[in-house]
């Protein structure tokens, strides 16, 4: 029986959860929210290496996988700005920042060649400081845990990542256009 629809149904799983963690959030059921983030959070690394390990990869599972992603992390600043516990600003920065990457890539992919998902290195660490600012402040929330400080230095890190990011995208983005288009 082959089992390579498991990743696949671990990303629909994720999805299905982005509605709930936002439910809890806007409840001020900040410690359900923070279990189903963190489950969401496993999920994600589950999926991930079972893709790799088995060789369970499907174009489909390369879409939902940053779907996944994407709903979460974006509906948890639009909601966290909503509730008050974070400035709009950096919800916006945020939403806007994907939101350049994904146009760009769909305009890369309709006018010149199929784009291949390759986060850089300050993607990456990018995605690590919004997890763990989302993180913490759900922390914050639920538990009055961790101070304030580390919420402020989370968000200023957050802010730094991804104005750099973005603009690293843009930069590498139009020069490989430019670069097809010499050729």
């Amino acid at each position: 029986m082959a089992l390579s629809w498991i990743p696949n149904a671990i990303s629909l799983m994720r999805i299905a959860l982005v509605a709930p963690v936002l439910w809890f959030m806007v409840q001020g059921e900040f410690g359900w929210a923070l279990l189903l983030f963190w489950i969401a959070g496993f999920s994600d690394g589950l999926d991930g290496y079972l893709a790799n390990r088995f060789d369970w990869q499907s174009r489909l599972g390369a879409l939902l996988d940053p779907v996944a992603d994407k709903l979460l992390v974006n509906g948890m600043f639009i909601t966290l700005a909503v509730i008050g516990l974070i400035p709009d600003w950096l919800a916006i920065v945020v939403i806007l920042r994907d939101v350049v990457i994904v146009s760009g890539a769909i305009a890369y992919h309709t006018l010149i060649e199929p784009v291949d998902g390759e986060p850089t290195s300050i993607s990456k660490l990018n995605t690590t400081f919004q997890l763990l600012f989302l993180l913490f402040v759900l922390s914050r929330a639920a538990f009055d845990w961790p101070q304030e400080i580390t919420i402020t230095v989370l968000g200023a890190a957050t802010l730094v990542t991804v104005v750099i990011s973005g603009l690293d995208y843009v930069l590498r983005w139009s020069s490989r256009a430019r670069r097809r288009a010499e050729v």
